[in-house]
């Protein structure tokens, strides 16, 4: 599922850079850029995972109960994510302008559009729309704005020099194995050994 978020926001940045610049936008790890397996991330706008946490304000969920036929199931909640994205664009030398240009696209972008849905998705029929997962995804992204010695830290943690960048917190990525902790049958009715207490 995380994947299909990444794709998702990469497929409609792509969509929306086609009415203004045309520029690549590939889902990958700024952090290989100097490495050996690099050579493919210059001259693009890359899209890259740096951080997970659990939405804390939703964690203690009960289990629910999902009625099927006559007996119910009961499956842990799900597991609500919060996705800190990065996104880089990596040109260099006579072409840092087009960096810093296309890095107000994106910022452009998602100040126009920052909530989305597979339902609703400009690029939606690239997904598997059978998939109930997908159907029902939907997150926000809101920029997320990182001190001087946080962007060290991430561009040290990275192993590489810095360039263009904005960082994005993308709320509420709801992930669900959906497996069945037990099943139980359903209460039809209810009997009681109460004795009627006679008044004095």
């Amino acid at each position: 599922m995380i994947d299909t978020v990444l794709l998702l926001l990469r497929d409609e940045l792509i969509s929306y850079l086609a009415k203004k610049d045309a520029a690549t936008v590939i889902v990958d790890n700024i952090g290989l850029f100097e490495s050996p397996s690099g050579n493919t991330l210059a001259d693009n706008i890359i899209i890259t995972l740096v951080n997970i946490e659990e939405e804390s304000t939703l964690k203690n969920q009960p289990a629910f109960k999902r009625p099927v036929m006559n007996s119910g199931i009961y499956q842990n909640p799900p597991v609500y994510l919060n996705l800190y994205v990065l996104f880089t664009c990596n040109y260099s030398g006579a072409n840092y302008h087009l960096a810093l240009k296309r890095l107000s696209y994106v910022v452009r972008f998602l100040q126009s559009k920052n909530s989305f849905a597979a339902s609703s998705s400009v690029v939606g029929s690239t997904l598997n729309m059978d998939d109930d997962d997908i159907l029902d995804l939907k997150f926000t992204l809101e920029l997320y704005t990182l001190t001087f010695e946080q962007i060290n830290h991430l561009w040290g943690s990275l192993g590489g020099r810095q360039v263009p960048f904005a960082m994005y917190k993308l709320r509420l990525v709801a992930l669900t194995e959906r497996a069945t902790v037990r099943e139980v049958p359903l209460i039809e009715e209810i009997e009681t050994n109460l004795a009627k207490i006679p008044q004095h």
